[in-house]
């Protein structure tokens, strides 16, 4: 059996990534509100494209196999719709919120993980689903009483669809991680979704809108963000089992509530706050099932 001490530097590692994903979550959001959500995925899927591809030349990283071009294909797609969906939700909705709608996504991966890796849900699982949904009902609740807001509502409909892409993103990582490496791993996400949405803009002739000086600098902090923590989580998630890493999302919240109230300005509801504690204490509920590929939740996203 492993010793718990093999753990702790992948622990500290994750704990790492998910600092700078919730970072990046807030650059993102204030670039989306200044210059447009599609303009603020197009460049910062650039910039990580072009930072990827200078990195995997001076670390002279090998071509993948067609195997693992196939998933790193894949996984890039979804992400590039999983992430689409989000900013679009945290442009309408206070970041914490977002964060913790999007913890749904261990107890949807389950489910994946039953029909994708033919694993068994047991009841422990079932009972750490349902405890989920329920703090998302609350969370929830705090849009449906006295203010309603269709929009905000709208944005949370966004996140839980991004909950669901996410759930089944962070099986795929667990299998990139193990054959890929970190830089690998996070060039091919940025190259996947700068093709995607360079695609989407010929089809649609909409053409990406080249932002002033100012907004550069968000662009290049929240590609520089995104690529780090895309590595760091690739690295630690190679090293320790998923259920191990688990908890170290929560701290998203705390990252996001902090980020929120500073940048934007945002108030932390106690609905929000009891409806996360409900979704935590179902994830880790679920976690102890014994599952060896219980994915992690992201905030970054993408």
């Amino acid at each position: 059996m492993t010793a718990p001490r093999s753990f702790a530097l992948p622990f500290a590692v994750c704990c790492l990534g998910v600092a700078l994903f919730s970072v990046m979550d807030a650059a993102m959001k204030g670039l989306s509100l200044s210059i447009g959500l599609f303009n603020a995925l197009f460049w910062r899927a650039l910039t990580g494209s072009l930072l990827g591809l200078a990195l995997m030349l001076l670390t002279r990283q090998r071509w993948p196999n067609r195997a693992v071009l196939r998933l790193h294909l894949l996984r890039g797609a979804v992400v590039a719709v999983m992430a689409s969906l989000f900013f679009w939700a945290i442009m309408r909705l206070p970041l914490a919120e977002a964060i913790a709608l999007s913890f749904i996504a261990p107890l949807v991966a389950l489910y994946l993980a039953a029909l994708l890796l033919k694993e068994k849900i047991g009841r422990q699982a079932i009972g750490a689903s349902l405890l989920g949904l329920v703090g998302v009902a609350v969370i929830l609740s705090g849009r449906l009483r006295g203010d309603y807001d269709a929009n905000a509502l709208l944005g949370a409909g966004a996140v839980l669809i991004s909950a669901v892409l996410f759930a089944w993103n962070l099986i795929l990582q667990r299998q990139q991680a193990q054959l890929a490496s970190p830089i690998e791993v996070a060039f091919f996400q940025h190259i996947v979704m700068f093709g995607l949405f360079a695609l989407f803009a010929l089809a649609a002739q909409w053409m990406p809108v080249l932002p002033a000086a100012p907004s550069w600098a968000l662009i290049v902090l929240a590609a520089t963000l995104a690529f780090a923590s895309l590595a760091a989580l690739a690295w630690a998630y190679a090293r320790a089992e998923a259920q191990v890493l688990i908890p170290v999302e929560y701290t998203a919240f705390v990252w996001a509530a902090i980020i929120g109230w500073l940048a934007f300005g945002d108030r932390l509801t106690l609905t929000t706050v009891v409806g996360a504690l409900l979704i935590v204490v179902g994830c880790l509920i679920a976690s102890r099932t014994g599952s060896a590929e219980s994915p992690h939740v992201e905030s970054s996203i993408a």
